[in-house]
């Protein structure tokens, strides 16, 4: 199995050189209502919540989330056929994928879709998003509510433990800084030291 694996992230590393993947999902009412993720093959990781967002959220992926978002990408044929499930479903959003490389651009629009790699993809980006909302949600904390950092910590926490959050060590340097300062409270310091140190030996 070992060399399978090394065999993906090498075709990725090839193919990918250079790609980018795109996703967004429009749902007026939901929380955010709008928001997109460019995922690019190095695995920069941007993540917005307008289109002329001026502050997005940035992280990485490691290489082999990396080489399985695009590992993805690659079995649904770079969204070159419709998605969408002839079920009728209440709406869920409306949802986007697009492959880019070079002069190469293929994207799907659909709300739901059947296909299990399809599912599996959005459910990689969803993470993404999930991460980049629990980052942004706990460094307010940390930076305007010393008394909710507890709340924000223990949702991470949550989130963590359900294995939701991705490109890990973008949250080691708050989680470093709130366990080292002596104005939160102990609790909420302890807790962030639990999971910095749980992410260091490899994840939950």
């Amino acid at each position: 199995m070992k060399w399978l694996w090394l065999l993906l992230l090498a075709s990725v590393a090839l193919a990918g050189d250079g790609a980018r993947l795109y996703y967004s999902r429009t749902f007026p009412g939901s929380a955010p209502p709008y928001f997109d993720i460019t995922l690019e093959s190095n695995g920069d990781v941007v993540y917005r919540e307008a289109v002329d967002d001026d502050f997005p959220t940035k992280f990485r992926l490691s290489d082999s989330e990396t080489a399985q978002v695009f590992g993805l990408a690659d079995k649904l044929d770079h969204f070159k056929h419709p998605l969408e499930s002839p079920l009728k479903v209440a709406f869920m959003g409306t949802k986007i994928f697009r492959y880019e490389l070079g002069a190469e651009k293929d994207e799907v629009k659909f709300n739901y879709t059947e296909d299990l790699n399809g599912q599996a993809l959005l459910d990689w980006f969803e993470r993404m998003a999930d991460s980049a909302q629990q980052r942004d949600n706990l460094e307010r904390a940390a930076k305007y509510d010393h008394l909710g950092v507890m709340h924000a910590v223990e949702l991470l926490a949550g989130a963590y433990e359900r294995k939701r959050m991705v490109g890990l060590d973008q949250f080691l340097p708050i989680l470093d800084r709130i366990s080292k300062n002596e104005n939160y409270m102990h609790q909420a310091r302890a807790l962030a030291a639990e999971i910095a140190e749980s992410i260091r030996k490899g994840g939950p």
